[in-house]
């Protein structure tokens, strides 16, 4: 018998310790009952919320000079990195303070490739917004990619856009 995942709707089969897709522990199947709007909300609504906006993608032997510019001309903190449209990494303001830092200028010329993280961990759109945050926490990432069945950026979910939520949530709520 299936069931579904209750952090990613995945469907699991009965007795899984847990969810192949998200990784999440099923041991506890049952999550307690939310205790405020915001949390009823956090537990439902999804990440495709945040698609409005496509993401700024760039290829992976682009020169880390050109992707600088491109983040800074659309004031933006990360870019996905794409080969044949499937998401291969992502370079991110992290990327640049910790593996450029003080040697921007004279690694300019270098592709992109070099720096990204390449081990990306991407969210599909129907993913829960609880859930997102909770990967998010997990790897201390500010920045997530949101991909379709392909492996295709659609989005990134941010740490703005979760400050961003949580105040509209917390305003309805008045």
């Amino acid at each position: 018998m299936l069931q579904v995942c209750p952090y990613c709707d995945h469907e699991v089969i009965e007795g899984a310790d847990e969810c192949e897709a998200c990784g999440q522990p099923l041991t506890e199947f049952n999550l307690p009952v939310p205790a405020s709007p915001l949390e009823r909300a956090l537990l439902s609504d999804r990440v495709k919320l945040f698609q409005g906006r496509q993401p700024l993608i760039v290829s992976p032997t682009m020169p880390v000079r050109e992707v600088l510019r491109l983040m800074v001309d659309n004031k933006v903190g990360c870019v996905a990195v794409t080969e044949k449209k499937k998401l291969v990494g992502i370079f991110t303001e992290r990327d640049v303070l910790l593996k450029l830092g003080e040697r921007a200028a004279e690694l300019g010329s270098h592709p992109v490739s070099e720096f990204m993280t390449a081990q990306v961990e991407s969210l599909p759109p129907t993913a829960k917004i609880a859930f997102a945050v909770h990967r998010m926490d997990l790897g201390g990432y500010r920045h997530i990619p949101v991909t379709g069945p392909e492996g295709e950026p659609t989005g990134i979910f941010s740490v703005r856009d979760i400050l961003a939520y949580v105040t509209r949530k917390l305003g309805a709520g008045k």
